[in-house]
């Protein structure tokens, strides 16, 4: 038995000419708001305060910032700006890698002058060589051959 799904469900159906009701909606409110301005203020006064008003209606309408539409952005700022924040502390590496390199550098100045003397050019040779020997991805490409 086969089914019809449902397609484009996040489509709004226009119910009023090009408009959705929610499109609707905002463009009435800002129409109203709009007269209510118009009656209050007049039309020198109010016309600075009607032109924000009715292009704020016009952008909720028709402005769409990532295809999303221009509500969500606004809920989005309302949300950052109301809720509390959460800080998260990062530690200055510059300052801790400064620090740790300069004590690096003095123990290595203290290891230097202890084994100094007891590290020569022959005991340098022999270390070399056994980790010569040592080295398993050597021997494994030795076997292979």
């Amino acid at each position: 038995m086969q089914f019809k799904v449902p397609q484009f469900l996040d489509i709004e159906d226009k119910i009023f000419g090009p408009f959705t009701f929610r499109e609707f909606v905002y463009l009435a409110g800002g129409a109203g708001l709009c007269f209510v301005l118009y009656r209050l203020l007049g039309l020198v006064l109010g016309a600075i305060p009607i032109l924000l008003v009715g292009g704020f209606s016009i952008a909720l309408i028709y402005y769409r910032p990532n295809n999303k539409p221009f509500i969500n952005m606004l809920e989005a700022g309302f949300k950052y700006f109301t809720q509390n924040r959460l800080y998260i502390w990062k530690r200055n590496l510059n300052k801790i890698g400064s620090e740790r390199l300069r004590l690096a550098r003095e123990n290595k100045n203290e290891v230097m002058k202890e084994f100094g003397s007891r590290l020569d050019s022959s005991k340098l040779r022999d270390l070399a060589w056994s980790l010569d020997v040592l080295d398993l991805s050597k021997q494994k490409s030795a076997d292979s051959l």
